[in-house]
């Protein structure tokens, strides 16, 4: 319940700052309709990317890692 009642907040106050970005007029139900599909599409669009960036900066630290130990075995242990 308390869910609900967070995101009916959050959104009416992120369609009211929207509507006032974008310039436009919208009533109060259209205002907050907008706020709560900003904030569900918006939190699908952060969890995605979060998601990809979360598996490419694994992938950035392998390559790192296995540069790091390529350079220390070439300064090392190859002679």
């Amino acid at each position: 319940m308390g869910m609900i009642v967070s995101l009916i907040v959050i959104g009416a106050a992120a369609g009211f700052l929207a509507t006032r970005v974008m310039r436009i007029e919208a009533d109060i139900p259209t205002t907050m309709f907008i706020g709560i599909a900003g904030a569900l599409i918006g939190g699908l669009v952060l969890r995605v990317l979060t998601t990809v960036m979360g598996a490419l900066a694994g992938f950035v630290g392998a390559v790192l890692g296995a540069i790091l130990l390529i350079w220390l075995w070439q300064k090392y242990w190859k002679r």
